[in-house]
């Protein structure tokens, strides 16, 4: 069986079980819709949790920039995993124990007022749907390479299948096909780990292989083999970071601060029957989401040095398959700026952007003709990120079925996390804007339609979002931590932990917060990408690590605001105090 008829059937049967799970499970009530109805074993519900938190970023992009980046990479697994930990002890087991649907019915009722109602609305659909566009990017590259259809068309068909799960279902059917979702990327990201790993060194665990010596006779560790090869091509040492200690630092802590304030990972604390569940929920995820992140490093080391080996040097006209393969989708490009025929790979960029077709034909080594070189540097390739987990089982030259996994985790991946986010914003907007604000007349079936029509709607930006995303998966992720971690977070904190915070704070530190943030990452992404440089920066922080200085401006200018206005009324902080007090523990003590 050919390894494309085997692809055809890996997504084909994942992607029946997924729509079979939602007709299953079909949501018949609000609380079905939105939380489940409130009665999801921890077990299933951590495992559903790992799924939706492991986005198309983590299984996709991460080790990708990790085996691009180097030790610079490392913040994305120190910021998502550690963000992971703040969440289940901080906000978890409180969240459950408000019992509403929503995040932003936290703050609606905790400040009591439906204007910071709206403004978490707001953030969170800010956030929400600066997420889901490295989703769907995400679908789109795997439908593009894998299913052989344009990008732009793969996109498509991805809004399809979470169409029919994510609005006919609800988070009842979502949590569902999450559990199923996590076992298909789970198992598609170890397998060929652990090939890769025995090709390599011999040890078929990889989170002991990236620490054994390669298995060529050189008696070399992996990262120093890394190492090498990397600096004799000019690149720096895989090990040594080039960013500065405080952009790391503050990358980091937006990662994890944003991680603990990502709506659609909180509202699944909500699914389980009680606040003790949502504890063991959080331990169950962070053991399966380490599955993958301590697989990660590993996958990256040993892809960078599949790459180099598969591509520098080598004749275009004897390229192996997989190059072609990637080629055709516009994810890797050559252009032969010496005309000797050979691939060249150096550091520098290869194009000024992305690769432009010049015309149609060849050139003298059957090159495709692309215009758009980048003089300033000797690099002649350009590869997408992106690709290196999906492409990984190629450049190795693994069995077809493995490359057909890959493919059938990848949409997993990208397809989990993008439902989650569609149901946070859908709920968002029939029960927190309609139900809770504008409509609270509203009928229980009204209500429920509401929240499908507004999952549509949700989906066709979230499918534009994805056709013309502002940067790489993993990148455009780092931006919604960051705008989580200003706007959402010191909402949430302040809310469980401090009785004096009221809504005057409140809405004035989400409002500075998020708009801070976002207009910094704006300017240096989309404005004036030209200036986006460390000299540019305030204080040096990168656009990625701004949320945490967002942080901050919330943080400040909340209890300033507080300090000056009224504090909230008496039924307010017992709310507080009943939030943080175990049950069976009798009442709290003002004293």
């Amino acid at each position: 069986m050919s390894t494309q008829t085997l692809i055809y059937l890996f997504v084909g049967a994942s992607f029946a079980l997924y729509i079979g799970i939602a007709i299953w499970s079909r949501a018949g009530s609000t609380a079905e819709f939105y939380v489940a109805g409130g009665g999801v074993n921890p077990v299933v519900n951590g495992m559903a949790t790992a799924a939706d938190w492991m986005s198309a970023a983590s299984f996709i992009s991460m080790a990708g920039l990790i085996a691009f980046l180097g030790y610079d990479g490392s913040v994305y697994l120190m910021g998502w995993t550690g963000g992971y930990v703040m969440l289940a002890l901080l906000l978890a087991p409180y969240l459950r124990k408000f019992g509403q649907f929503t995040v932003p019915d936290f703050i609606g009722t905790r400040y009591y007022s439906k204007a910071a109602r709206v403004v978490a609305v707001i953030c969170l659909i800010f956030i929400s749907f600066t997420y889901i566009a490295g989703q769907m990017r995400g679908v789109g590259i795997v439908f593009s390479r894998f299913l052989d259809v344009p990008i732009t068309l793969g996109v498509v068909i991805g809004m399809g299948i979470v169409f029919v799960y994510a609005v006919l279902g609800g988070m009842k059917g979502i949590t569902y096909t999450q559990v199923a979702q996590y076992c298909v990327l789970i198992f598609a990201y170890m397998v060929p780990a652990f090939f890769i790993s025995f090709l390599i060194t011999g040890n078929p665990v990889p989170q002991l292989g990236l620490g054994s010596t390669v298995d060529d006779g050189s008696g070399m560790f992996v990262l120093q083999k890394l190492d090498l090869v990397l600096t004799d091509l000019g690149f720096g040492p895989y090990t040594q970071g080039s960013r500065s200690m405080v952009d790391v630092f503050c990358i980091t802590a937006a990662l994890m601060v944003g991680t603990a304030g990502l709506p659609h990972v909180i509202v699944r604390f909500f699914t389980v029957p009680k606040a003790s569940d949502a504890r063991k929920s959080a331990g169950w995820a962070l053991v399966f989401i380490a599955l993958l992140y301590t697989t990660a490093p590993a996958v990256g080391a040993f892809a960078r040095l599949n790459f180099i080996d598969s591509v520098n040097e080598q004749s275009y006209s004897e390229a192996p398959a997989w190059f072609k393969n990637w080629e055709a989708n516009d994810l890797i490009a050559w252009r032969d700026k010496n005309d000797d025929g050979v691939m060249q790979y150096r550091p520098g960029d290869a194009f000024e952007g992305a690769p432009v077709f010049a015309q149609s034909g060849t050139g003298a080594s059957g090159e495709r003709l692309l215009e758009n070189a980048a003089t300033h540097s000797e690099n002649e390739v350009y590869v997408d990120r992106d690709i290196m987990v999906l492409a990984n089982p190629e450049i190795a030259a693994l069995p077809g079925w493995v490359i057909a996994l890959v493919a059938a985790g990848g949409l997993a991946a990208a397809l989990s996390t993008a439902a989650g986010l569609l149901l946070v914003i859908s709920s968002s907007v029939s029960h927190d804007l309609l139900k809770q604000t504008f409509r609270p007349k509203i009928t229980e079936k009204g209500e429920l339609l509401a929240a499908r029509l507004a999952a549509t709607a949700a989906i066709v930006v979230a499918g534009y979002l994805g056709i013309y995303p502002p940067g790489w998966v993993a990148q455009v992720v780092a931006f919604a931590f960051g705008l989580a971690a200003a706007s959402l977070f010191p909402a949430i904190f302040m809310g469980i932990f401090s009785k004096r915070m009221n809504r005057e704070g409140a809405i004035a530190g989400m409002v500075s917060g998020l708009v801070f943030t976002f207009a910094y990452i704006a300017y240096f992404k989309l404005a004036n990408p030209a200036a986006n440089v460390a000299e540019n920066w305030l204080f040096g922080i990168s656009p990625e690590g701004i949320g945490v200085i967002g942080m901050l401006i919330n943080f400040g200018i909340a209890i300033g605001v507080a300090s000056i206005t009224k504090g909230p009324p008496l039924e307010i902080r017992k709310l507080v105090d009943s939030i943080r007090v175990p049950r069976g523990a009798g009442e709290a003590s003002n004293h």
